[in-house]
């Protein structure tokens, strides 16, 4: 009895590796990664297919999918049931033509179409983003939907609870979504001030159902009956107002007031948020009213997460380093790319595109900081320039691309954004916001050290080892 004991162990086993080597070979899209798996899978029974069922399955992905196909997902049609659809062909601006292979490659991952007419306009900081936002709160007549990802009801999160109350008593209707994870970054928890009150707030993925801090919403944003937006990389904190915190508590960052067509897109987003928290379905004609042009913006609305079949912020910015010729410019404060990307850059670079990098000298998430330094060198030597920016930590993300055509919003440049978490951003084809931009960034290069390759060389071997074990968890980062 116990040889055969023994031989059904050993046969299990055998099955169990095979079964997780096969599945590793069918699913890995990254041959490195398959290998790895299956020398793992094969060579450690029993703990090799252990370790890949913990580690190797991206449940991420699947997890969002399952949602998706449970029909708590609005469709297109459900969203814009009265939009023309008239093909038309976006006009380029001066100056943008080399670019045209990006716009195609927009309309064929991205599902919102192109719009033309817009008028997006810069807010620096929280002095400039919030008395617009409450502005606009103030003089809503029939909706107002917010997303954020952190609501902090104190300070300068107290007077948007004042305000979006007194907007629900006048007979507005107001919907606040948050993200739960988000939700712990506040001091003040929204939910206490809205309650008993006609707001009417939900939160996205309760802990309880197990996301836990992947499959994050990372959006912001605020639409005011349906005609102006603001959204970007700002939450709603205190923390954004440079005059009222200290050096090291406070947040820099940009964030965007949208006015024209392309607002629609982010109504959509939002209602299509809404559907997935609660299944309430809005059709109401007053969230989609017809919208006259407000400026020469070309904008695309890129809605994307773990549940669509591309990546296509990612894919984009790939195709935008593909298409540059003259400078490439990046602000982010989390810098953790894949190899894709990685390698776009350093391409653009030595095809004698300016590639510039800006990254926050002070971050609030060391290890981030200490994976994105592991893969300095290999840029660097290779032509990219890499500044880092004087503390208060900078929060701003911010993509442009030969002074022409820019991408704003929610993400980072790194996997969780990339590829865990819902982001938004818009990709924008306009003179004016791209030379506000480009002033921008300049302001950035003045006031920031440009690290050398001599100073990547020349860390210490403690500090080389620290960066490059943080570089080894950068998926999960």
């Amino acid at each position: 009895m116990d040889h055969v004991l023994i031989a059904l162990i050993v046969a299990f086993s055998i099955l169990l590796s095979l079964a997780a080597a096969c599945h590793a070979l069918l699913y890995k899209r990254d041959s490195r990664s398959a290998l790895v798996w299956v020398s793992l899978t094969m060579t450690m029974p029993l703990v090799g297919p252990f370790c890949y069922w913990c580690l190797g399955i991206n449940r991420i992905s699947r997890r969002a999918r399952s949602w998706q196909e449970s029909g708590r997902w609005l469709s297109r049609t459900e969203i814009y049931p009265l939009e023309d659809q008239k093909r038309f062909e976006p006009q380029l601006p001066d100056g943008a033509a080399h670019l045209v292979d990006l716009l195609f490659l927009e309309e064929k991952i991205v599902t919102s179409r192109q719009r033309e007419g817009n008028r997006i306009v810069v807010l620096t900081g929280g002095e400039e983003a919030y008395p617009a936002m409450l502005v606009a709160i103030q003089r809503a007549r029939e909706t107002i939907n917010l997303s954020s990802y952190i609501f902090d009801a104190d300070g300068i999160g107290a007077e948007f609870v004042e305000l979006l109350i007194e907007a629900a008593n006048r007979g507005v209707e107001v919907r606040v979504i948050i993200d739960s994870l988000g939700e712990k970054y506040s001091r003040t928890s929204p939910r206490i001030s809205f309650q008993g009150t006609a707001v009417q707030l939900v939160r996205y993925l309760p802990l309880r159902h197990g996301a836990y801090i992947n499959l994050r919403n990372h959006r912001k944003l605020l639409i005011v009956d349906g005609l102006e937006a603001f959204t970007g990389g700002m939450n709603i904190r205190s923390r954004h107002l440079h005059a009222s915190e200290s050096v090291i508590d406070s947040i820099r960052d940009v964030h965007f007031s949208v006015k024209g067509p392309v607002v629609a897109d982010l109504q959509g987003t939002f209602l299509g948020d809404w559907y997935f928290v609660t299944g309430e379905k809005l059709h109401n004609r007053c969230f989609f009213p017809v919208i006259e042009p407000s400026g020469n913006a070309l904008v695309c609305c890129i809605s994307d997460g773990p549940d669509r079949e591309f990546r296509k912020i990612e894919q984009i910015i790939i195709g935008a380093l593909s298409c540059a010729k003259k400078n490439v410019y990046i602000m982010t404060p989390y810098f953790v790319p894949d190899r894709e990307m990685i390698s776009a850059l350093v391409t653009a670079a030595l095809r004698g595109v300016d590639v510039r990098i800006v990254l926050p000298g002070s971050n609030n998430l060391p290890f981030v900081d200490w994976a994105s330094r592991a893969l300095l060198w290999e840029l660097q030597v290779n032509g990219v320039r890499v500044f880092y920016q004087p503390p208060p930590f900078v929060h701003t993300k911010l993509l442009l691309v030969d002074n022409i055509w820019s991408l704003i919003g929610s993400a980072n440049l790194d996997m969780r954004s990339l590829r865990l978490n819902f982001e938004l951003n818009l990709s924008v084809f306009d003179v004016e916001l791209s030379a506000t931009i480009h002033r921008h960034f300049e302001r950035a290069f003045s006031g920031s050290h440009e690290m050398t390759l001599q100073e990547v060389e020349q860390r210490s071997l403690p500090l080389k080892l620290r960066d490059n074990l943080a570089r080894l968890f950068s998926p999960y980062l």
